[in-house]
């Protein structure tokens, strides 16, 4: 599975590191995924999802069903 957010769609951003002598290389700034269960009361059982951080501060606002029909995401697949 890739590392990227099921209900945004964030991934990795390529940016540089900067030494203190100013010399550039290539890194990769992954997305703080985490491993997540959430109660689905429309479905009546629980959905294992991979989310940011970020989604799930807004999960916790939107609620799970109208955060994934923003998404385009069908739960009764998951």
């Amino acid at each position: 599975m890739s590392r990227k957010c099921q209900l945004t769609g964030k991934k990795a951003n390529n940016a540089m590191s900067v030494s203190h002598s100013h010399r550039r290389t290539h890194r990769r700034q992954e997305v703080n995924l985490q491993e997540k269960r959430i109660w689905w009361p429309q479905g009546n059982r629980w959905i294992k999802l991979r989310l940011s951080t970020t989604a799930i501060k807004t999960l916790d606002r939107k609620g799970l069903q109208a955060f994934a029909k923003e998404a385009g995401i069908d739960l009764n697949k998951l």
